[in-house]
């Protein structure tokens, strides 16, 4: 089989990125990329059935069978595989995410259910709408068609409900997909599959129109993007990852990293910003990639902000209890030259609840506390780094422009998701301009960017690297263009 080389040291970038940020199921730090596929241990969940398979080779050349099943079942057959998927997922929310979190350790169970519950908010066929056009030289039709078999990263931040929904999006564009799913979320991945083809096998008849890859490892993420059956990507990943798709010679659709920053001026409601605030920002303990991460506010209205904050259920850190909590949750190391070194995130303490933070801080915090806040500068790791903690920083800015530079810094150029809390219309204009990001949210939390609690509708993954932005079952179509030609016309 002939595919597009893929560098062996790029790829290992991309494992450790995309597979080992979050460690392992403990929590620990990643073992290395194992160098040879791994090794059959006599678990008969990796035979072939229900779409589980060893190898990325063995899923694809499945998943190329169930996507000729599924072209023969037309509309009708994508339609019932929606609905299956996403009455799988709310019937076994509570059961699926309490296993998905007993896995991971990530996240909040409430809003692991939640999760699965709104998958069917995500799109279906309904949006794949022909374009169709009549004249005096005939009739033009503009199609949405499948691209075939699609190979996908996902991450172990939302890993059942990232491949719910992309299932609900792939199919409803008539494609089959293959799954490499973060190491630290695999059984749960799995799993899920296993269930979802069980139900698709019997009631539709279509075998492994989603397959997964059980063990996932270096070399299945090669094999899956170099494998002649894949016509398109689409990575949930970092720098190195969305380089590494976009080398493979393939079309990727590349949803990556985000660092959202939120801006309130003194026109803003602060009770208003500070619930929202919270209420986004503490979502599945900041896993969110468009959760809010870090908050500039202009001085003049700083104290209020504060207070609004406090009213509104988080827990203030003094100066002391900061930098204890910084100093577990980070590692600083040393810069080259003397410099001041380069913040990383501690495992231990990505997508962990409050009461971990405020343990490490030497604080107390009343039981159903969904974040704790502090005042820091805008250099400080909170503020940098894409924490994934329930801990707010809060940076105090001389004025609006101040605020939209230091957000500027802040969201790193990801363009993914940036939030301003303004009832000044002008102000929200010059930030929506300057940040450039894919969802820009005014006055609400950053969920209402995707249909909950604001207008849309939702998806887990938004493509900002290769611009598509918030994916829907048009995003993975072929616009493939009819025409007859002759005088047609009634009228």
């Amino acid at each position: 089989m002939s595919a597009p080389a893929i560098n062996e040291a790029l790829i290992r970038d991309v494992i450790e990125e995309v597979m080992g940020r979050l460690g392992d199921s403990n929590g620990s730090s990643p073992a290395p990329a194992p160098a040879a596929p791994a090794v059959k241990t006599g678990c008969k969940c990796h035979d072939g059935k229900h779409g589980v398979f060893e190898t990325a080779d063995e899923a694809c050349e499945a998943a190329a069978a169930g996507f000729q099943q599924l072209r023969e079942k037309g509309i009708a057959g994508r339609k019932a595989i929606i609905e299956i998927v996403k009455g799988m997922c709310d019937a076994n929310s509570q059961e699926w995410g309490r296993i998905e979190l007993e896995e991971t350790k990530i996240g909040r169970l409430d809003h692991k259910i939640e999760k699965l519950t709104i998958i069917k908010q995500v799109p279906g066929v309904e949006w794949l709408n022909p374009y169709a056009l009549s004249g005096d030289h005939g009739i033009t039709l503009e199609e949405y068609t499948p691209f075939g078999v699609i190979g996908a990263i996902t991450p172990s931040t939302h890993s059942i409900p990232t491949l719910a929904g992309n299932i609900v999006n792939m199919i409803a564009a008539g494609n089959a997909v293959v799954f490499n799913a973060h190491p630290a979320a695999s059984q749960c991945a799995a799993m899920a599959i296993r269930e979802f083809n069980k139900a698709i096998e019997r009631e539709v008849g279509i075998s492994n129109i989603a397959c997964i890859i059980e063990h996932p490892t270096l070399e299945s993420f090669g094999e899956l993007c170099a494998n002649e059956h894949i016509r398109l990507l689409c990575v949930t990943g970092g720098p190195a990852v969305v380089n590494a798709a976009m080398k493979t010679g393939k079309r990727a659709i590349c949803a990556g990293p985000g660092n959202p920053p939120v801006l309130v001026d003194d026109t803003a409601c602060m009770d208003r910003a500070a619930t929202s605030i919270i209420q986004g920002g503490s979502y599945d303990n900041n896993l969110l990639c468009i959760g809010e991460k870090e908050v500039f506010v202009l001085d003049n209205t700083f104290s209020r902000f504060m207070t609004s904050m406090e009213r509104a259920g988080a827990v203030q850190l003094n100066a002391g209890q900061l930098d204890a909590l910084t100093k577990a949750a980070f590692t600083i190391k040393p810069g080259e030259g003397g410099g001041c070194g380069q913040a990383h995130t501690n495992k231990d303490f990505i997508g962990k609840d409050v009461k971990v933070l405020a343990d490490a801080a030497g604080i107390a915090v009343p039981d159903g506390t969904q974040m704790l806040f502090a005042e820091t500068d805008s250099d400080h790791p909170f503020v940098v780094e894409e924490q994934m903690m329930p801990f707010m920083p809060i940076v105090r800015v001389a004025g609006f422009e101040e605020g939209i530079q230091e957000s500027l810094k802040a969201e790193h150029n990801y363009k993914h998701t940036s939030i301003i809390h303004s009832h000044d219309v002008n102000h929200m204009s010059a930030m929506a301009r300057a940040l450039d990001t894919t969802l820009f949210v005014k006055n609400g939390p950053c969920g209402a960017g995707l249909g909950l609690g604001g207008e849309g509708y939702l998806s887990f993954s938004i493509a900002t690297p290769t611009g598509e932005g918030v994916t829907n079952p048009k995003t993975f179509t072929r616009v493939r263009r009819c025409i007859m030609v002759d005088n047609l016309k009634i009228y």
